[in-house]
């Protein structure tokens, strides 16, 4: 391709079209066509970054052919010219034929440059982001694969270790040698763990919504079933309440990241002593869900209470956590359109509250 900016010119006047190419052949390279038909047809076949077009032609007038063209190549930057004072064509090629300027005739050698410069760096600059677009669609999609591809092949091997280290624990006895294996599985279990923080971390803030019909019930039960078996809550007493009266849609996955987040940090961080409370309620009606997470533990301190939400912040110097939960919560609440508050006293307890909308445009 040349470096010049590629122009094609209509017009039904020969001598106009000779003129162009004339005046113009040396700072652009110059199409022409001596209707709208042909201008078609090298639309359709040539790179064309620019098109000019009179607005009186036999057959279709210019504003017709901007029509027609932008079915068939809408790329190149279009510019009307008008010999005669006609508003109602101007405004016609503009909301039809998506016209970025219109000209009168006759032109100005200076005019025609310029817009026509003007109209090609709009045309380059669309060209660019289109591409960049192109690649971001192309990186998100291998990032998406690169994510579930990595975390599938580092749990295989950590499964493995974990399943050897129960194996040789079932037949040791010596306490010093178990003690190494206690070590092991607890080192393969924050790591598990850390790996589904990142794909929660990445379904809560890089993957876009996949609206579903939710039964929070079934989405409770499920979760419950997994956090017994993931968290010793033997010393936990655990109040859960579902009240759902209305189909409620939402994100499945985001909803899960919520819950485990808000869940996980009332069992973790819990007080050393004394009775241990959570109590989990989600109430929908009016289309809106509101889940509320209240626990007994140790509280955040006000001067933390702004940053628990930023990435990696901890509100606490205890050695749990990985300064991802709440900030994958905000996001995960934000993206859906809800909100979050947070209600804590050190040493009483933390209220976490989450107000979603219901995503269905129907039921809204």
């Amino acid at each position: 391709m040349s470096d010049k900016i590629h122009v094609l010119y209509i017009d039904d006047e020969d001598n106009n079209l000779k003129s162009f190419r004339a005046t113009l052949r040396k700072d652009f390279k110059i199409f022409t066509a001596i209707d709208a038909e042909e201008g078609l047809r090298i639309a359709q076949e040539e790179e064309i970054h620019v098109v000019i077009a009179d607005q009186r032609m036999p057959g279709l007038t210019g504003t017709e052919f901007f029509e027609r063209m932008v079915k068939i190549n809408p790329d190149p930057i279009r510019i009307l010219l008008t010999g005669y004072s006609d508003i109602a064509s101007v405004i016609d090629a503009i909301n039809k034929g998506e016209v970025y300027r219109f000209i009168d005739k006759p032109w100005n050698i200076e005019q025609i440059k310029n817009s026509i410069k003007n109209a090609a760096d709009i045309y380059f600059m669309r060209r660019e982001l289109k591409e960049k677009n192109l690649k971001l669609k192309k990186l998100h999609s291998e990032m998406n694969q690169f994510v579930y591809s990595l975390s599938h092949e580092l749990r295989g091997p950590l499964m493995s270790i974990s399943g050897v280290s129960k194996l040789a624990k079932m037949e040791l006895t010596e306490p010093n040698v178990l003690e190494y294996f206690e070590m092991i599985d607890s080192a393969t279990g924050k790591l598990d763990d850390f790996i589904y923080k990142m794909l929660d971390f990445y379904r809560s803030t890089k993957i876009d919504h996949k609206v579903a019909r939710i039964d929070f019930r079934e989405i409770v039960d499920h979760q419950m079933s997994a956090y017994r078996d993931k968290f010793d809550l033997s010393h936990f007493h655990i109040d859960i309440q579902v009240n759902q009266r209305e189909d409620f849609y939402s994100d499945d996955a985001k909803l899960r990241v919520i819950l485990n987040n808000l869940f996980g940090n009332a069992v973790q961080f819990q007080k050393e002593e004394g009775e241990k409370r959570i109590s989990l309620t989600v109430d929908v009606s009016d289309g809106h869900a509101i889940i509320v997470v209240e626990d007994n533990g140790i509280g955040i301190e006000e001067r933390y209470r702004e940053e628990v939400f930023n990435l990696f912040a901890r509100a606490t110097q205890k050695n749990v956590g990985t300064g991802l939960g709440l900030y994958m919560v905000k996001e995960s609440v934000e993206q859906m359109g809800g909100e979050v508050v947070l209600e804590s006293e050190p040493n009483v307890g933390t209220t976490m509250t989450v107000k979603l909308p219901n995503l269905n445009k129907e039921v809204l």
